[in-house]
């Protein structure tokens, strides 16, 4: 269950970093609500995660996940665009992420 909560943590935190970007220093209602319900929830989530897994693994997890669900909504928005490098380094963060998970 923590590493569940974890993972949606880390989504949390692509999903924030994707409203911060969009409030405009936050004159835009609707992004900077969702910016503020996100980052709430994924610092809840990543805190109870911590309580049974440790702390270094939890975090790098969420921040990989958070860093690849961020880049991978700018590119479905068409902000940002993935050519083949950048796919290829992508995916081994995602291995590295799973990685982590393996061990610990």
């Amino acid at each position: 269950m923590h590493w569940l909560v974890l993972v949606l943590s880390g989504a949390m935190e692509a999903l924030w970093a994707t409203a911060l970007a969009a409030s405009d220093r936050f004159r835009r209602p609707r992004p900077t609500a969702l910016f503020a319900v996100t980052l709430t929830l994924s610092m809840l989530g990543l805190a109870w995660a911590m309580t049974a897994l440790p702390a270094g693994t939890a975090y790098a997890v969420w921040v990989g996940i958070g860093a690849v669900g961020t880049v991978l909504l700018a590119v479905a928005r068409g902000e940002e665009r993935l050519g083949a490098p950048r796919a290829a380094l992508l995916v081994v963060l995602v291995g590295c992420v799973a990685g982590l998970k393996a061990v610990a």
